[in-house]
């Protein structure tokens, strides 16, 4: 008889792209999100927490790769196995697209406009790297049904108020406003459609000549797009190069160019720099780009309104400014689109001084809910990258990665647990956070050094001989670290860690010492 095969135990590890968040890293994204929830609640907007699961055929043009469409999510495909299979259905890959669902599903039922944020993790099915992961938390606010740039000028003012309420002070980030539709007048002053292609010269009819003369004009429009985004990285002469013959990169490699003429170029090189001293010059410059172009009119006209809304209340270049050189890469983007950068400086792993970067994006997507209704619906939003401003709050200082744990009150007699649980039901009706020690109790130092890898901040003793004299001893855990690294005999004699008290004033002498710690209290 064959010899039964041991099953292999499981890897204790998280799979590839994925990981793990314990208590303070938990704790400090939950208190960010509460504050910037209490901004939007300020601002009028409503909770809305949809399924994490959505259709396929929901998720639509918002899927990372169109053609592809269980490509970039984690999809499965219901009763696949069944003579008439089921949906196809993913994981969220954001939090817009589950928007657009349930605003069609529940239009009847919603105000219009319809003001809802919404948090929570998304994930993509996408190589992970460093700091990129399959699964991220986002934070969005938007506003469906209005056509008002009031809409798109309240979403960036309520996104300045917002990276101040979380610890961004005011000079250490900057919100850039441009308009899809002054890109698009760009592109139509180049006339990207009538290049001599030798597609195009060889096509054998009126009609195919059309058909690739499109073609022609969506390739050379995404490398475009593509190539102005990234003007921050490689300015003014690499853009211009991309889009010609190419250029080298850092690393010596050659990247390819576009391939357009000189004189095509020169209409995208005057927008990207287009921006001057002040918003009411850029749009001049703008003006000037985008030549005679009505769609690129329209846009400077919707940046000059949302520019003289946020000046009335408040909100001057110091804050959000108008800035050509914001693309945002997502095809739905109709109009307006922003991103909040921080502008102080970080070093890198190789030790180089660079900015931290952008936290958030977006803007006004007005093909939103036509996919499901056949009627176009206004749109316009936001999203915050979670991860990302939370490391940028580390870095600011603004908060840090631990935490102080909780009172720990130590078991002396594990007959009198009775008395140690009354203890910290006690402290616990005073708002402050305790625990019993549940281990075992046997040996007192492994109290303690659970106590230090809890990060607690004081332990409370309480023997036989202290409970017969009606008193505890309260053990500064912070303190007395303090002391051990730095302090001599003497100081160690006039600074003591542990003191006596009775066992009524236990919630004020804890008090007392987290105060003097500046530790909150629950």
């Amino acid at each position: 008889m064959a010899k039964t095969r041991k099953q292999p135990r499981p890897k204790a590890q998280t799979p590839k792209g994925f990981r793990d968040y314990f208590g303070a890293e938990v704790t400090q994204r939950t208190e960010m999100l509460q504050q910037i929830a209490g901004v939007y609640h300020r601002y009028g907007f409503d909770a809305l927490e949809s399924s994490a699961v959505e259709t396929v055929e929901a998720l639509g043009k918002f899927l990372p790769d169109v053609d592809r469409p269980n490509e970039g999510v984690f999809a499965w495909q219901e009763d696949a196995e069944a003579d008439k299979p089921g949906d196809w259905l993913a994981l969220r890959y954001d939090l817009t697209a589950p928007l657009a669902r349930v605003y069609a599903q529940n239009r009847n039922d919603l105000p219009t406009p319809y003001r809802r944020y919404a948090m929570g993790p998304v994930w993509r099915n996408e190589k992970p790297g460093p700091g990129r992961f399959r699964q991220f938390y986002q934070c969005d606010a938007d506003t469906v049904g209005s056509a008002s740039m009031a809409a798109d000028a309240e979403i960036c003012a309520m996104l300045s108020d917002t990276l101040e309420a979380v610890g961004i002070a005011r000079g250490d980030y900057v919100i850039r406003i441009n308009n899809r539709k002054v890109l698009n007048g760009v592109l139509e002053m180049m006339e990207l459609a009538k290049m001599e292609e030798p597609r195009v010269r060889e096509a054998n009819s009126p009609s195919r000549r059309d058909a690739v003369v499109h073609a022609v004009e969506v390739v050379y429009r995404d490398a475009v797009l593509r190539t102005i985004d990234k003007f921050d990285k490689v300015g003014e002469v690499g853009v211009r190069e991309l889009l010609t013959t190419g250029r080298k990169d850092e690393s010596g490699a050659f990247i390819d160019g576009v391939g357009l003429e000189m004189e095509d170029v020169a209409p995208v090189l005057a927008f990207l720099t287009s921006k001057g001293g002040n918003n009411e010059q850029t749009l001049e410059n703008l003006t000037a780009a985008v030549g005679q172009s009505a769609i690129g009119a329209e846009g400077i006209e919707e940046l000059r309104q949302i520019a003289k809304l946020l000046a009335a209340q408040g909100y001057g270049p110091d804050r959000i400014v108008i800035d050509p050189s914001v693309v945002r890469g997502l095809g739905y983007y109709t109009g307006p689109v922003y991103e909040a950068e921080l502008t102080f400086d970080i070093f890198d792993e190789k030790g180089r001084k660079r900015q931290f970067g952008s936290v958030a994006g977006g803007g006004r997507y007005d093909d939103l809910v036509k996919r499901f209704t056949g009627q176009e619906v206004p749109a316009t939003g936001i999203s915050i990258g979670v991860d990302r401003l939370l490391a940028a709050l580390r870095e600011k200082g603004r908060i840090t990665a631990t935490e102080h744990g909780p009172v720990v009150i130590t078991v002396m007699d594990r007959d009198r647990m009775a008395d140690y649980q009354s203890m910290v039901a006690e402290l616990r009706g005073a708002g402050l956070r305790a625990e019993v020690y549940l281990g075992n109790p046997k040996n007192f130092g492994n109290q303690l050094k659970y106590a230090d890898r809890r990060n607690s901040p004081v332990a409370i003793i309480e023997g036989g001989d202290e409970k017969d004299r009606g008193v505890v001893q309260v053990k500064d855990l912070i303190l007395g670290a303090q002391i051990a690294q730095n302090a001599t005999l003497e100081e160690w004699k006039d600074r003591p860690s542990q003191v006596e008290i009775p066992r009524g004033d236990l919630v004020a002498k804890v008090r007392e010492i987290l105060a003097g710690h500046g530790i909150g209290q629950d």
